[in-house]
């Protein structure tokens, strides 16, 4: 399977669907350096290994996986986590309030707004509270095109994340992703979700206020 989905000025981005429920694990490469960000080890190191493998061919340098990132501390999204930081040696990365339920130590703490520099790119963290308490969203701004939310299971198409039915927790997702994304970043705004297939903010706006109404 070609993982390759964007290959932008700076940066490629790669993207492998792993395990039975379909979880993304995506890739960033700097092209310059061959620096790299991972984000969600799902499930399957060797599916993820073979990632890292492909994306060699995305760089000139040496690459470099420098940062593996959740999204979020559900099950699903970091089954592979423990095998993929013992083979590369890589730090990991996750929201303040979801990083002490991970299976490994957390290097870096995400809280919102932080900014991880990495060489040839940055990625901005967006705390997304309601899916799990420290939910973040990870945006890489293409200095020439569209920006690139990684949504976790915050935002998909169609709507937003599963809040177990609490509506405390809907709307606070709900006011989290329309005023901390949609209010932030234009149209064009690519979306990758933690499942299934991509979608723009675009295409996402028109549906805000249906989503409110009928409560998920």
């Amino acid at each position: 399977m070609d993982s390759l989905i964007h290959s932008l000025r700076d940066v490629t981005i790669r993207r492998i669907s792993v395990s039975e429920m379909d979880n993304n694990v995506y890739l960033l490469t700097a092209k310059a350096s061959g620096a790299q960000l991972l984000i969600d080890a799902a499930d399957d190191a060797a599916a993820i290994k073979a990632l890292l493998a492909d994306a060699a061919a995305d760089t000139e340098a040496t690459p470099k996986l420098a940062l593996i990132a959740t999204t979020h501390q559900h099950w699903d999204h970091v089954r592979a986590l423990p095998e993929v930081v013992k083979a590369t040696g890589a730090k990991t990365a996750a929201g303040t309030d979801d990083a002490p339920a991970l299976p490994v130590p957390v290097d870096v703490l995400l809280d919102h707004g932080d900014v991880g520099n990495f060489d040839g790119f940055d990625v901005t963290a967006v705390h997304l509270r309601g899916h799990t308490p420290g939910s973040v969203a990870l945006v890489y701004q293409d200095p020439a095109g569209p920006a690139h939310i990684f949504s976790g299971d915050s935002l998909f198409p169609g709507g937003v994340g599963n809040t177990d039915k609490d509506p405390e927790r809907f709307t606070q997702l709900l006011d989290d992703v329309s005023a901390r994304l949609f209010d932030v970043y234009p149209d064009d705004t690519v979306v990758h979700p933690g499942h299934g297939k991509p979608t723009t903010l675009g295409a996402e706006r028109p549906y805000l206020a249906e989503w409110r109404a009928r409560g998920w």
